[in-house]
């Protein structure tokens, strides 16, 4: 009979819960998905020495997956053309999946189809049947899993019958190789025809989150409205860049010490972003955040994260003490008074 006896380590675990290892989690749109407040980008994990354009090689991120479990950080995201369409982001991902079988349902994988991949006819890009079904069977290979838990289309396609694509992931979700699906770099118009769309079809085609840029300074910087859009109609807003590529931290408090190394002056945005005005702001946030025993990129997520409409947050990290700051903002609730002064410095 012993084996009818649970381990003890399931003993007294909550008839339900809305946290992971002290991580609030918080709902997926009007799906029934919860999702880690804090999640993880995974843009720049790769092999930097295949000259992949990664800045985190395997080893980091490895180590980086194993704090982020410890620290209810589960919700991470990639896509199969990061890294020079060289899917190896999803790989390391996969990698430490079989490492860690055991914790496959503790993790959220979400990831991204639609541009050039595993091949380069026009029949590998773009949401024709096809190549979302061929693209998704490629990122389940890489990703070592059986299951996709949120699907996103990485940007919009004009030249294809949305009909035609929703009935793709409409198939995909039922042979149980998708769990949800969302939508990336969409615009309030193409959302609406996503929408009149799927209401017509199932329940499986529903668009449950979009992820689009937005950081406090920039705001909806390239689809304005979007964020209103998903207050209104149940969707969750995922923030790609949420800490504007690194502007928001303590790195830029002296933009004299920035230099080779730095992604914003690696890229080449650098005089861009970094902006008089930008650095007021920047100064300004910085004294709220000290002020209130807080690092500014705590302060930016802390912010985003109480406007109507935003869902999770999935802030890059390339070491570990980054993840653990970024993850503490999963503990934060700003009081009335903060929010009015963020506002008051943000111009909001």
């Amino acid at each position: 009979m012993d084996h009818l006896i649970p381990h003890k380590e399931y003993y007294g675990v909550p008839f339900t819960t809305n946290e992971f290892h002290n991580m609030p989690y918080v709902q997926l749109g009007g799906s029934g998905l919860r999702v880690s407040k804090i999640g993880l980008g995974t843009w720049k994990y790769g092999y930097p020495e295949t000259k992949d354009g990664s800045r985190v090689d395997e080893k980091e991120a490895f180590r980086i997956f194993d704090r982020a479990i410890e620290l209810g950080v589960t919700h991470w995201d990639t896509a199969n053309r990061y890294n020079d369409a060289s899917g190896n982001s999803e790989r390391i991902i996969g990698k430490w999946l079989k490492a860690n079988p055991d914790q496959r349902r503790n993790v959220v994988i979400a990831t991204k189809i639609f541009g050039g991949m595993d091949g380069i006819s026009p029949n590998h890009c773009r949401l024709s049947r096809t190549n979302i079904l061929d693209s998704t069977y490629a990122c389940l290979a890489r990703l070592q899993i059986d299951y996709i838990d949120l699907l996103y289309f990485h940007s919009y396609d004009r030249t294809c019958p949305v009909e035609e694509s929703l009935a793709a992931i409409e198939d995909l979700v039922w042979m149980d190789r998708v769990r949800y699906f969302a939508v990336s770099n969409f615009t309030v118009d193409q959302l609406r025809y996503y929408k009149a769309a799927s209401d017509t079809m199932s329940i499986r085609s529903r668009v449950v989150a979009v992820q689009n840029q937005y950081d406090i300074i920039n705001q909806e910087l390239y689809q304005p409205g979007v964020l209103d859009y998903c207050a209104k109609n149940s969707i969750s807003y995922v923030a790609f860049s949420p800490l504007a590529r690194g502007l928001l931290s303590n790195r830029y408090l002296d933009k004299t010490k920035v230099g080779p190394g730095d992604r914003l002056f690696d890229e080449g945005t650098f005089d861009k972003d970094v902006t008089a005005e930008n650095m007021e702001r920047l100064l300004k946030l910085a004294h709220l955040a000290e002020e209130w025993e807080m690092e500014i990129n705590q302060l930016a997520l802390a912010y985003m994260l109480t406007l109507p409409g935003m869902g999770p947050v999935i802030p890059a990290a390339s070491r570990v003490e980054q993840l653990e700051s970024n993850a503490k903002v999963g503990q934060i609730n700003l009081t009335d008074e903060q929010l009015v002064n963020v506002k008051s410095v943000l111009g909001h």
